[in-house]
Formats: C-alpha cells, sequence, structure tokens
C-alpha cells in the first residue's frame, strides 16, 4: 500500500477517537447529551459535564498531541538522531522549575497558575539551554545542543529537588502536575495555550521545505541559500513554543514526541507529509492514552504520563537496540 493510502486509513480514527472522547467519563452522557451541547441545549448536570469538563479535556488533548507529535519530529530532523525528544531543549525540565518556584514561593495552586509559572519556565530553561549551546567555538551544533540539553536540565531537576526538599507541603500539588493529565484543562488555559500551539505548528510547515534542504548537508543548504544556523535557531524556537505551551497546558507527557514522529515515518515520506501525519498521530496517541487513563482504573483515573509510557517505552527499547546495532 502507498504512503498516501496509508495514512488515509488513519483519517477517521481522529473524528472516532474525538467523538469517544467526548462521550467517556463520569456520568453517563450519551449522543442526546453530546447533540444538545452543540445545539445550545439547557444546563442540564450531564450536559455541563460534556460541555465543561469532556470539551475542555478534548480539545486539549488534540492541540497538545499535535503539538508534541511535531515538536518531536522537528528535533529528531535538527539534530538528525531518531532518539531525541522536547524535552532535550530544557523545556520539561525549565517547567517543572518554575510550576515548583510558583508552589512554593508564590502559593501558586490553580491551573491557570500553573500554566503561567510552567510557561515562564520553560522559556527561561529554553533561552539557557540555547545560550550555552551558541557559546563559543562550533556553536549551534547538534551535538552541542543535546549535550546543553541535558546538563542543564539535570541542573533544573536538582533545583526543583531542592526546593521541594526545602517545603514538602508542595510536593503533593507538584506531584499531580509532574505526571501529565488532561482532567485540569479548561476554556481559560485552552484560549491562552491554542495561539501559540497553531503559531507553532504553521511554523513548522513553513520551515519544511529549509530543513528538507538541510537533510542533504550544510553546504548544500547553504549553496540553496539557506542559513543552518539560522535554521537551528527558528526550529529550536518553533519546538520551543510548541513544547513550553503544551507542557504549560497539560504537565509533561512522556515519550509522545517520540512516538508520534516514529510513526509518521512509517507512514508518510517527504518531511512536510510527515510533520502533519505526526501532528496528527500525536492526536491520535494521545487521545488514545487519554481514554485508557479513564477507563483503566475506574472510578479513579490513572495518569497520562504512565499510559503514554506503556505505548512508547518499548518504542525505545527497539530504537535504541537498533542504533547500536
Amino acid at each position: 500500500m502507498s504512503s498516501s493510502g496509508r495514512i488515509a486509513l488513519l483519517v477517521p480514527i481522529l473524528p472516532a477517537l474525538l467523538l469517544a472522547s467526548m462521550l467517556t467519563g463520569a456520568g453517563d452522557a450519551g449522543m442526546a447529551d453530546l447533540r444538545a451541547v452543540l445545539a445550545g441545549g439547557d444546563n442540564s448536570p450531564l450536559q455541563m459535564i460534556v460541555r465543561d469538563v469532556r470539551a475542555p479535556r478534548t480539545l486539549a488533548a488534540l492541540l497538545v498531541g499535535a503539538a508534541l507529535g511535531v515538536a518531536g519530529i522537528l528535533m529528531q530532523t535538527v539534530t538528525r538522531n531518531r532518539l531525541a525528544e522536547p524535552g532535550l531543549l530544557g523545556v520539561n525540565a525549565g517547567a517543572a522549575l518554575g510550576v515548583v518556584t510558583g508552589i512554593t514561593l508564590a502559593g501558586a495552586e490553580s491551573g491557570l497558575a500553573y500554566l503561567m509559572w510552567a510557561g515562564a519556565g520553560a522559556l527561561l530553561g529554553n533561552a539557557c539551554v540555547l545560550g550555552v549551546a551558541n557559546a563559543g567555538r562550533q556553536s549551534g551544533s547538534p551535538l552541542r545542543l543535546v549535550l546543553a540539553g541535558v546538563a542543564l536540565g539535570a541542573t533544573f531537576h536538582g533545583l526543583s529537588s531542592a526546593m521541594l526538599l526545602s517545603q514538602p507541603s508542595g510536593y503533593d500539588q507538584y506531584r499531580f502536575w509532574v505526571l501529565g493529565s488532561l482532567a485540569g484543562s479548561n476554556g481559560g488555559m485552552i484560549m491562552l495555550a491554542a495561539p501559540f500551539i497553531i503559531f507553532g505548528l504553521l511554523a513548522a510547515l513553513f520551515l519544511a521545505r529549509p530543513l528538507s534542504a538541510m537533510l542533504l548537508g550544510d553546504d548544500i543548504a547553504r549553496s540553496l541559500g539557506h542559513s543552518p544556523r539560522l535554521l537551528r535557531a527558528a526550529v529550536a524556537f518553533t519546538a520551543t513554543l510548541l513544547t513550553g505551551s503544551a507542557v504549560a497546558l497539560t504537565g509533561p507527557i512522556a515519550f509522545l514526541g517520540l512516538l508520534a514522529p516514529f510513526l509518521a515515518r512509517a507512514l508518510a515520506q517527504g518531511l512536510a507529509a510527515q510533520l502533519a501525519a505526526s501532528a496528527w498521530l500525536g492526536a491520535i496517541v494521545l487521545l488514545f492514552a487519554d481514554l485508557g487513563a479513564r477507563l483503566v482504573a475506574q472510578p479513579f483515573e490513572t495518569p497520562i504520563s504512565v499510559m503514554t509510557a506503556l505505548l512508547g517505552a518499548p518504542l525505545l527499547v527497539w530504537l535504541a537496540r537498533g542504533s547500536v546495532r
């Protein structure tokens, strides 16, 4: 089967998962309640659950899945390493440090407060990584970017742990956030994060052509009028925008930025098609994982990162074995 045929098979999966997400969860809401919400019906308890709880959660899964899928394939392309993932830019560790700072020093408790602190921490963390990666000789190289991300990420995690040890009462709040969850998403948070995610997705499509040239080598990219250094900076900024917005909205979600690009490469050819497929597949995987998180331990809810780790960890082992060979 051709790549276009394989991609066509995926098209109906996302709408089906969107519908399942709107109908699954606490309360016995059915199609009639969903139709009433879409038609602007009354405020019955079930319709309020669909409109105020499930709809924002479903939309958050759609946006975050697409954002992390695209950020993952951007990072893997610019570093030329299929084991790379968005967290290498220091975004996850920076966002975690921001949330810990908000909890311990400013008494942050709401999802909106977490969003603001995580966003600020993600930007600060990435700025530090890019600053180190672009300092001195061989600035901007993929290896320096990876090493700077790993080193500063460990530093940020150490600072977060030290702050939590100094104020243990904030640990429970942090633990809930760091495991990742779509349950706390609401309309206000989505309205804040969505413009950044949409802009990042459009920017990624714009970068597809020059990135394809850079895959042929820096010299060929220069001969075609592209600056590899500026291009890497633009990719890092775009991946940061996507990952920072996603992490700020839902907390860190493990392995999604690794799993979606791998599936996209298996289905699509050409970087532009792979970017689109990675966005689509990221949304599919996250919606599927979120449905599993709601159903596996009813009436309780499993952290979303646990579900994505169960899906992505075997893939990471397989990829690592292949890279060693």
